[in-house]
C-alpha cells in the first residue's frame, strides 16, 4: 500500500493547498514551482507505478483525488483573481462533480469501482496543467502572450465537454449492459 508512487501522489495532494495558498498570496514565481513540481510528480508517480508494477488500489483511488484537489483548488483561486474565466472554473469544477457523482453512482450500482481513466480524460488532465502552469508564468516570470492563454482556455474547455460527454456515454453503456444482465 505504501509506496514511492504512492507518496509521490500524497505529496501532490499536500502541494494543493500550498500552491492556494500561494497563489491567493500572490508569490506567483513559488506558486509557478510548486504548481509546476505536482504536475510533473503526475507523470512520475503514474510512470513509476506501471514500469515497476507498483500500481496499488489505494494508488488508483488517491491518484485522480489528488489531481481533482490540485487543480479544482488551482482554478477556483484563479478565477477568484479573475486570472481565468469564471465560465471555464464552473465548467472545471462542474466535469470532476460529474465524475465524482458518477462514480459513487456507478458503485452504488454494481457494488464495485473501477478506476481508469478515458483517454480524452487524461488529454483534458494535462491541458488543465498546462493552462494554470502558463498563467502562473505570465504572472510570476513574465511570459507574456495572450494569445497563448485565450487558446488554452478553449482548449481546455473542448476536452473538458469531451471528457465529460465520453463518462456519460460510457456509465450509459455500463447501465445499461448491467439492466439487461440483470
Amino acid at each position: 500500500m505504501i509506496n514511492l508512487p504512492n507518496l509521490i501522489t500524497l505529496a501532490r495532494l499536500l502541494a494543493s493547498p500550498l500552491a492556494v495558498y500561494l497563489i491567493l498570496n500572490e508569490a506567483w514565481v513559488a506558486s509557478f514551482w510548486i504548481f509546476v513540481a505536482a504536475g510533473l510528480s503526475d507523470a512520475l508517480d503514474g510512470f513509476l507505478a506501471k514500469r515497476f508494477d507498483a500500481r496499488t488500489l489505494v494508488g488508483g483511488y488517491l491518484d485522480p483525488l489528488a489531481d481533482k484537489a490540485l487543480l479544482v483548488g488551482v482554478f477556483v483561486v484563479l478565477g477568484y483573481l479573475h486570472h481565468l474565466p469564471n465560465w471555464l472554473v464552473i465548467l472545471v469544477v462542474f466535469r470532476d462533480l460529474l465524475i465524482v457523482g458518477g462514480a459513487i453512482l456507478m458503485h452504488t450500482l454494481t457494488g464495485s469501482l473501477r478506476m481508469r481513466p478515458l483517454m480524452i480524460s487524461k488529454i483534458n488532465t494535462g491541458a488543465q496543467f498546462v493552462l494554470p502552469a502558463y498563467v502562473l508564468a505570465q504572472l510570476g516570470l513574465g511570459a507574456n502572450r495572450e494569445g497563448i492563454v485565450v487558446a488554452l482556455i478553449y482548449i481546455v474547455a473542448a476536452t473538458t465537454v469531451l471528457s465529460g460527454a465520453a463518462y456519460l456515454v460510457s456509465w450509459s453503456r455500463r447501465t445499461a449492459d448491467i439492466e439487461s444482465a440483470g
